[in-house]
């Protein structure tokens, strides 16, 4: 069996979490985090998780701190993911330089804030579940 590892963030931006708005023409949209696969060449999960953040939004981050892993197996690659926390230090979306930005099958990857608290996590379609529930149920120890 295959493992697949990779790493995501959920991004706090002051008091506010920031994820990704993902949609298709004619396709659903939902949100999720920052991230992706984590390649040969990383030195880690967390050089992963800085190169994906620059990739996909153009931002540098502070500390991260694992606070997740979700496993999902399948019949051929088991992939697994690992849930970070990072504040966000600066970003400017015109550092983006990911091979998403150049594959219109990968669709639409828009950057979002959200105010840190439970009802405006509730009212996002945010996957996966697993993360969903976590953040409703910890959001709370997350404001400082």
């Amino acid at each position: 069996m295959k493992v697949r590892r990779n790493v995501r963030a959920v991004l706090l931006d002051g008091d506010h979490l920031l994820f990704l708005r993902r949609g298709w023409p004619g396709g659903p949209t939902y949100f999720t985090t920052v991230g992706g696969g984590v390649e040969p060449y990383d030195a880690d999960l967390e050089a992963a998780l800085r190169r994906e953040a620059m990739e996909e939004i153009g931002a540098t981050l502070g500390p991260v701190a694992e606070f997740l892993t979700v496993t999902e197996p399948g019949e051929r690659v088991t992939v697994v993911q690992h849930y970070f926390r990072a504040d966000v230090l600066d970003i400017d979306l015109d550092r983006r330089n990911g091979p998403e930005m150049d594959d219109p099958d990968i669709g639409n990857l828009s950057p979002v804030r959200v105010a840190l608290d439970v009802t405006a996590l509730t009212a996002l379609e945010l996957q996966p579940a697993e993360l969903a529930d976590y953040l409703r149920e910890h959001i709370g120890e997350w404001r400082g």
